[in-house]
């Protein structure tokens, strides 16, 4: 039973999650190439969440039997439709950013969202800060350093060191066009705050409200509404809405089924089982992935400038991460080694159940 439980609490989440960044960067590999081919992004956000939400809501109503379902508040779902648009309005500008760039600066600049969602969480008091802890200084300078980085690979374009024309012809229309990265990388910037500030609202929620369906069908609802009136008023054109049998019907249907619908409910689950530093640590494997895709399908080139920025903001933000990790460790020792027993929880929290379990494994 232990195992299983460290299967689910350490294993379980770094698969799925990898997983979900894979997908997501694949996801986004396909809409650049669809955007090529003409289609609108404001339209293949309104449908991409009308598809997820309609294949989540009868999932989410068959299923209540089968889960434990807290009392829907008011408040619940006041919050879950300000989740909503923060959500949508993230992925509005992500989008438009990538029409205007590509997915490998996006997957670069995604490596100031650990760096962001721990400054929220200090902000909200969700981190401690202590100035003398060698972790809370190595958590501030990580993230200033990642935020450097960022301004460098959104500034600083530099010569281009790898031209996908020599390894390998992009297929037919799979061909990237110049576009102005300063201002994608600014709207890019922006997008990774709202989606910092959606992990952080999503933590505060799942505390209150423990069901990830319910909350993503909510947020899906919402999202769905204000993209389909964002692209109502910004694409009057109807032909613009006419999709057919081809990449675009293809990106919409895999973004709704994978990124809108799975993705979310991913996410979800691991924020409310390890926390949003967690589970946004492991962004900077989007660089990677995008880059690969990036050359071999979008004829993306590999410039100077973002090696020298992905590379600072990696170092910042692995200095985050050291200084999350240190703290908790001495957290878990803190704990272990407090003598006093008086008023303590009936059940322990897990991570002191792990933390002593790994200490006396194979000596019992």
């Amino acid at each position: 039973m232990t195992r299983r439980w460290s299967f689910y609490m350490d294993f379980l989440p770094v698969v799925v999650i990898i997983g979900n960044e894979c997908i997501d960067m694949g996801l986004l590999t396909l809409f650049k190439a669809a955007t090529l081919q003409g289609m609108n992004n404001h339209v293949f956000i309104a449908y991409a969440y009308a598809v997820g939400t309609s294949v989540l809501l009868p999932v989410t109503v068959f299923t209540r039997r089968l889960r434990f379902i807290p009392p829907l508040s008011f408040s619940i779902i006041c919050k879950s439709m300000l989740l909503g648009a923060i959500g949508c309005t993230s992925q509005i500008l992500g989008y438009i950013s990538i029409n205007y760039s590509s997915p490998t600066l996006a997957s670069a600049i995604a490596n100031l969202v650990p760096a962001f969602t721990f400054m929220l969480a200090v902000t909200f008091r969700m981190e401690k800060l202590a100035v003398k802890s060698r972790s809370s200084n190595a958590k501030v300078i990580g993230s200033i350093v990642s935020i450097a980085g960022a301004f460098v690979l959104t500034f600083y374009k530099g010569p281009s060191i790898m031209n996908p024309s020599s390894l390998l012809q992009p297929i037919g229309f799979l061909k990237s066009v110049d576009s102005s990265w300063a201002i994608s990388g600014i709207l890019l910037t922006i997008d990774y705050f709202l989606v910092s500030l959606f992990y952080i609202l999503q933590v505060h929620i799942l505390k209150e409200f423990p069901d990830e369906l319910t909350l993503v069908l909510l947020y899906s609802i919402t999202a769905t509404i204000i993209s389909t009136v964002v692209a109502l008023l910004s694409v009057p054109n109807s032909r613009a809405w006419k999709i057919g049998l081809n990449l675009s019907l293809t990106s919409i249907v895999s973004s709704g089924i994978f990124g809108k619908l799975i993705g979310n409910i991913v996410y979800a689950w691991a924020v409310r089982l390890k926390g949003a530093v967690y589970v946004t640590s492991f962004k900077p494997l989007q660089i990677v992935i995008s880059v690969y895709l990036g050359v071999i399908f979008l004829g993306d080139s590999l410039y100077v400038g973002s090696i020298i920025g992905a590379t600072i903001v990696s170092v910042g933000l692995y200095g985050v991460l050291w200084g999350k990790a240190s703290e908790e460790i001495e957290e878990d020792i803190g704990i272990l080694e407090s003598p006093s027993t008086e008023n303590a929880p009936l059940l322990p929290s897990y991570r002191t159940y792990q933390t002593f379990e790994k200490k006396t494994d194979g000596n019992v």
